[in-house]
Formats: C-alpha cells, structure tokens, sequence
C-alpha cells in the first residue's frame, strides 16, 4: 500500500492523496489550488495519469477539495466518483458555477490584457469549461454515511459525518492484504462540536494511518456563544455610521450559518430592520439543498423548522440571483448587510460590492472564514494599505473585521478532542491541509504529548505504509 501527497501540503487548498492499495488507485479528493502563489499548479499536467485512476473518493464539495475534478475527466479519468448524497447533489451547483466562473474570467481576462496591451501569466482560456463539468455528473454515486461497500475483493470504503458542511465526510479505507487488514481514516475537513446547523464530528477509536487536517492547529477560535454578540456590535456600529457590512461568504454551509444567527438577531431585535442580502446564486441554491436533506441538520435547526421558524426565511432577507438584481443592490439607498461570494474573495459579486465600499470608512468588511495566503481576502485582513480589484488598485478606508467563531473547521482544542478519542496510537499520522505554522504547532503537541509518529508530507512526496 502507498500514498502520494498530491496538494494541501504546506498549504491548505489544493487536497489530492492518490492511494494505492488492493489492486486499486484511488483518489481521494481533486482540490483547486487557490493560494496565490500555488495557481500554476491547476494548469500542470495531473501528477498521476487521469486515465489510470480507478476511483476518485470525495469528502465534500468545497472548491479545494473538489475543483479539478472537471479537468481531471477532461484529461481522462472516466471512474466512479463516490461520495455522500448531499454532496451529490451539490456537486452541479458548485461546480458547474465554478465552470461558469472560470469561462467568465478568461474572457474578462483576455479583453483586459488586450486592451493594456499585455499577456498575463496564465492562459487567457479557461481551466475548464461547463461542458467539462457537465462530463463530471454521470460518473457520480452516493454512499449513504455509515455504509461499507466493496471497491474489490481486497478493498472497503466508508463514509462518515465530518461536521464540516452538509454532507462533509471522513473516508475510512479498510484493505485486506496478505492475511492483513489495515485501515486508513481521511479526516476531510474536521468541524466543531455543538454549532448550529451541521451534526458533530465522527470519533474514532482505531486506525493504522490517519491523513489529518491542521487548519486551525496553533489556535482556537471564538466562543460559540460569543459570535452573536460580536456579529451584533459589527452590524448595529455600521448602521450607526451609516455605511454597508460587507461579507465575503462561502456558499456553503458559511452562507446557511449567517442566515441562522441573522434570522435570531431580527426577531430577538437585537439589530435594526434592514435588508439583508444573500447575493449568490450558488449560495441560494445550496440552501434549498439544506432543505432537502434536513434529517442530517442538527436538532437545533431542526426544533426551528418544526417550529414554523425557519432560519432561511426572516423579516428583511432578500435572496438575489440575476445579476441584474445584484446590481440594483447598489441603488438602495441607507445600510445593508450583504453577503456574496467568494469567500475569499478571489472572484464573484463580493469584488463589485468591494469597489463600491473600499473606500468608505463608515463600511465594514467582515471576515467569517478562513482566507488563504495570496487571497486578496488575506492581503486586506493582514492589513494591506491598498489593493488591485479589477486591474484597478483602491486604497483600503472601510473598517476591517473577524470573527472567527463563524469557521467550519476545528480549532485546535478539538482537533486534540479528535485525536484523544484513539484507544492505540495509528501506526502514522500525516498532517495536511495547514500552513507551516499550524502544522509544526500540532505535530509538536502530538509527537511531545502523545508520542506518536507524526509526518508532514511535503508536495508529491510518496509513503509505503
């Protein structure tokens, strides 16, 4: 059995582990690198030979774990894509937008370039287009969470609830070799205990090999109980000023959260009425995918539902999907809260929402995600005087801020919680999907602490296990 680190190392986007095993190559996860200075790398040659992979398993649907997929079929992977049956549904609308948006980019791109006179670094062509993603849907097939099945004779999978986004999974691979059964766990992304919204984490008690998230590993995040209280000084200091909050949000579970806590704040009147925009068709369409598979929310949600309250539905809220109606959102005249995508904001309706609002200092821009290194998310969270949008540079005026409690990913106190729950130390543990920082804090803990043997496998580094 071998394992090839394909992305996520040193960084957290880019999530590929190519496993051999059992007579089998499988791929779990195909992410879009999106840090800056890793982008070439989607436009690479697939370090593996697409055509010769028998699986792709997907512990969710987030770009950086999913958004190759489209160029990898178009290469020539023409096998099963396994995943949970909420992600099925999701996987057209993530990823036939990120299509769209990748098409709408190129060409903004080479009339940009055309006009100044200059190429850029990357091919004016998009990295895939709707058609690709389209090839994607009729290799897709759900597994229900807890159900074993039979990828051979020699090699089992299961998916489990990862409490990151609805239908997020760790990947358990059970593989019977040589009168020897050895199991490896792909924690995907790990979420945190008793939040709205999303069930708690999978705990496990064995493994031989465990490829483990570190997002979050040197620090915690905000008190649950506090992101209330916080997102109610943000919003009620703006309107005061007179100015817009701006939210860049992730379409997933991120944008489902914020509807949560908004829909308790207005008819707690803890905040003033005033519109409240979800400006992202993706976003849109993903909560009507909530609503579809309730039975996997946390009871939270669900006694709101059973009680006529739903939170996706409250006095101010407006939903906004043409992109005609994304602009008249600049008409409205007084404060607004407006969520759009990207999270990060490396494209969508947040970048035009953002000119209008940089330099406003009674605005706020308001972080509630992890934003990753080279972002333009991260260059103005880290306190960049001014930044390029649209080939155009603005110097940054409005009032920045965070709230951390908001992330899908465990802190570092429950990545611990996650580890402790293992009876006997896993033959290795690889550590992933985390900056340099992050990943030494974790690795340090558990080597000092638990003395386990720890890797931190660097880019297309490859493991016997």
């Amino acid at each position: 059995m071998k394992i090839k680190f394909l992305g996520a190392t040193g960084q957290v986007t880019g999530s590929g582990y190519f496993l051999e095993a059992g007579g089998l190559k499988i791929l779990v996860d195909c992410g879009m690198f999106q840090e800056r200075d890793f982008v070439y790398r989607n436009w690479n040659h697939f370090p593996v030979p697409p055509g010769k992979i028998d699986y792709i398993l997907l512990t969710h649907v987030h770009l950086d774990h999913s958004g190759l997929i489209p160029k990898l079929v178009k290469e020539g992977f023409s096998g099963d894509i396994l995943t949970t049956p909420a992600s099925k549904e999701m996987f057209p609308i993530v990823l036939l937008d990120s299509a769209r948006i990748q098409e709408e980019d190129a060409a903004f791109k080479k009339k940009r370039h055309k006009k100044e006179g200059r190429k850029g670094p990357y091919p004016e062509i998009p990295l895939y287009t709707v058609r690709d993603a389209r090839l994607c849907l009729p290799l897709l097939k759900e597994i229900p969470y807890k159900y074993p099945i039979d990828l051979n004779n020699s090699v089992k999978v299961c998916f489990h609830e990862a409490g990151h986004i609805l239908g997020s999974a760790m990947i358990e691979i059970i593989v019977h070799d040589q009168n020897e059964r050895k199991n490896i766990i792909f924690s995907g992304d790990i979420g945190q205990w008793d939040k709205p919204l999303i069930k708690d984490p999978t705990l496990f008690d064995k493994a031989d090999y465990v490829v483990m998230e570190s997002t979050y590993g040197d620090r915690n995040h905000d008190n649950p109980q506090e992101v209330d209280k916080k997102l109610c000084t943000v919003v009620n200091e703006t309107v005061r000023a007179g100015g817009n909050v701006l939210i860049p949000t992730f379409a997933i579970e991120r944008a489902q959260e914020l509807l949560f806590h908004f829909s308790r704040l207005v008819r707690e009147d803890k905040i003033p009425y005033l519109m409240i925009f979800l400006d992202s068709p993706m976003a849109v369409e993903i909560t009507k995918v909530f609503q579809h598979f309730k039975k996997f929310l946390d009871k939270e949600t669900l006694d709101l539902f059973r009680e006529g309250q739903s939170p996706f539905d409250f006095p101010g809220l407006r939903l906004v999907e043409s992109s005609e109606a994304s602009k008249a959102i600049n008409q409205i005249r007084g404060p607004a809260v407006i969520m759009a995508g990207s999270g990060m904001i490396t494209g969508g309706r947040i970048k035009h929402h953002l000119i209008r609002n940089i330099t406003r200092p009674e605005s706020t821009l308001l972080f509630v995600g992890y934003q990753a290194a080279g972002t333009l998310g991260r260059l103005i969270l880290d306190g960049k005087p001014k930044v390029r949008i649209h080939g155009q540079f603005y110097p940054v005026k409005m009032r920045i801020e965070e709230i951390l409690g908001f992330s899908a990913h465990a802190g570092k106190d429950d990545l611990i919680r996650w580890l402790d729950n293992f009876k006997h130390p896993p033959r290795r543990i690889f550590l992933t999907h985390g900056e340099e920082k992050p990943i030494k804090s974790l690795s340090d803990y558990i080597r000092s602490k638990k003395g386990w043997k720890v890797s931190t496998p660097e880019y297309q580094e490859e493991f016997e296990l």
